[in-house]
């Protein structure tokens, strides 16, 4: 059985960090981890578990078009979410890129906006 855990507050600092720049958008607690939402839609889920393995923090994201397929078929960090056409997920370490989380929370907040905030947003630099 999988065992729910507390996601570290360091990577909590960087996900608020990159989503508090975005345009209405709000921070609440998930079934497990804390997601962040525009207007009512899932946009980014942060979520910690404990395994047999050991314990992981993982990031769900929206992608499509080429980087969707790449990133499904890299391998690690990433993996299949194993539900929705376009959601993926990708593990967080202390080794983690977080210009490349940013651009990866950025898109898929574009995804799941409305175009008009979606056009609001510049690319992070």
């Amino acid at each position: 059985m999988t065992d729910y855990a507390d996601v570290p507050d360091d990577i909590l600092a960087e996900m608020r960090a990159i989503c508090d720049g975005l345009p209405e958008t709000y921070e609440e607690q998930a079934w497990t981890g804390r997601r962040w939402r525009i207007r009512k839609r899932t946009f980014v889920h942060v979520f910690a578990i404990d395994t047999p393995r050991g314990p992981f923090t993982a990031m769900q994201f929206r992608s499509e078009g080429p980087e969707l397929d790449v990133r499904r078929h890299s391998g690690h960090p990433f993996f299949a979410a194993g539900w929705g056409n376009n959601v993926l997920n990708m593990l967080l370490t202390a080794d983690t890129n977080w210009t490349e989380v940013a651009e990866l929370v950025t898109d898929s907040f574009c995804i799941m906006a409305p175009k008009k905030l979606a056009a609001l947003v510049q690319p992070p630099n």
